[in-house]
C-alpha cells in the first residue's frame, strides 16, 4: 500500500491552516496594541511624576519654555527663564540629568550651540508613543536657531502639555533673549488657563478644580499619513520651547489620528478609542475621542470652578 497525502489532502490542510492563521492575526494584532498601549501609558507616568517631582523641588510645574526657536539649556536651569520645553526641565527627574547638564558651559549668556544641537538629536523612547512611530531621528522642518546650530534631523516627541482652553497658538511671552531674561524685561502676561504653556510658573495650589481632575500632559493629535514627514505642529527637536509641536488646547476636541487630517492644537493619538493623559496628581487616565466637549474643556482648565470628573 502507497503511503502519503494526496495532492488534495494537501490543499486541504494547508487551507484549514491558511484559515487559522487568518483568524489569529487580528487578536496576535491586539495583543500588540496592547502592549504598545500601554507602554504609552508608562510613558505618561514617568512624566507626570517627573512633574510632580519638578514641582516638589522648585514649587512650580514646568514650564513650556520660550518659542519654537529655542532649545533646552541646562545653564538657565528651571522655570520661566529655560527657554527649552517642558520636556527638557523633566530631564534631571528621569534619570536623564547628563544629557541636561551636556548642553551646559557655564556661562547663562552664551550657549554651548554644539552641545545643545546634539542633545537636540538624542532621541528618548519615553517621549515616543510606540503606536505611532520609532524612537529615532526625523527630518526637521524649522529647526531652532537662536541657541543651537541647524539640523536637517531632529528627534521629535508625541505629546504635549496643557495649555488650556485657549483658541490661540502658545507661543507669546518669552523674553526674546538670555539678557532679558535675566533682567525680567520683555515679559508678556500669559492668557493661558492650563497648568504649563509659555513661561508659566504655576503652582500646585493654582490649580482649583482639583490635580486628579486636571490634564498636566497628553497625547497630540497627528497626521497619520505623515508620521515620518515634517509639517507646521510636528517640525521641531523635542526639546524646543513652547509651540503647536509639544503644547495643546481643549478648545477643541481630542481626535484618534488619521490619514489626510491634523488639528495643531487638539490632543488625541494613534490608538483607537482613547487618548491618554497625566494628570496633575501624577495618574494616568484614558480619556474617550467621544467625551462631551464641555467635559473636556472643564478638565483643561485649572480654576474655572468646575470640577468635571473623569468620565467612566
Amino acid at each position: 500500500m502507497r503511503k502519503g497525502f494526496t495532492l488534495v489532502e494537501l490543499l486541504v490542510v494547508i487551507a484549514i491552516i491558511g484559515m487559522l492563521v487568518g483568524l489569529l492575526l487580528p487578536a496576535v494584532q491586539q495583543a500588540r496594541e496592547a502592549a504598545r498601549a500601554m507602554q504609552c501609558n508608562n510613558n505618561l507616568k514617568q512624566m507626570g511624576l517627573a512633574c510632580m517631582n519638578h514641582e516638589s523641588q522648585t514649587g512650580k510645574f514646568p514650564s513650556a519654555g520660550w518659542n519654537c526657536s529655542w532649545s533646552g539649556d541646562g545653564d538657565r536651569g528651571l522655570g520661566k527663564k529655560q527657554p527649552g520645553g517642558w520636556t527638557f526641565s523633566l530631564l534631571p527627574f528621569m534619570e536623564q540629568n547628563a544629557l541636561f547638564m551636556s548642553t551646559s558651559n557655564n556661562d547663562p549668556l552664551n550657549p554651548n550651540r554644539a552641545a545643545i544641537t546634539a542633545a537636540h538629536q538624542t532621541p528618548l523612547p519615553v517621549f515616543t508613543c510606540p503606536s505611532r512611530r520609532a524612537c529615532k531621528l526625523y527630518p526637521s522642518g524649522c529647526p531652532p536657531t537662536s541657541n543651537c546650530d541647524s539640523t536637517d534631523q531632529l528627534a521629535r516627541g508625541d505629546y504635549a502639555s496643557n495649555y488650556g482652553v485657549i483658541d490661540a497658538v502658545n507661543t507669546a511671552g518669552y523674553p526674546g533673549s538670555y539678557a532679558n531674561a535675566d533682567k525680567d524685561s520683555g515679559w508678556v502676561t500669559q492668557p493661558y488657563n492650563g497648568v504649563i504653556y509659555s513661561c508659566s510658573e504655576v503652582t500646585i495650589g493654582e490649580i482649583r478644580d482639583g490635580t486628579s481632575n486636571t490634564y498636566l500632559i497628553g497625547e497630540k493629535n497627528k497626521n497619520s499619513s505623515i508620521y515620518e514627514e515634517s509639517c507646521s505642529c510636528d517640525d521641531n527637536g523635542v526639546f524646543a520651547g513652547a509651540d503647536p509641536d509639544n503644547s495643546r488646547s481643549t478648545k477643541i476636541a481630542p481626535a484618534q489620528d488619521r490619514a489626510g487630517y491634523e488639528n495643531r492644537q487638539a490632543f488625541g493619538s494613534a490608538h483607537s478609542g482613547s487618548s491618554g493623559y497625566a494628570m496633575c496628581d501624577g495618574s494616568v487616565q484614558r480619556i474617550s475621542y467621544s467625551i462631551d466637549l464641555e467635559i473636556h474643556q472643564y478638565l483643561g482648565n485649572r480654576s474655572d470652578g468646575k470640577a468635571a470628573q473623569i468620565p467612566q
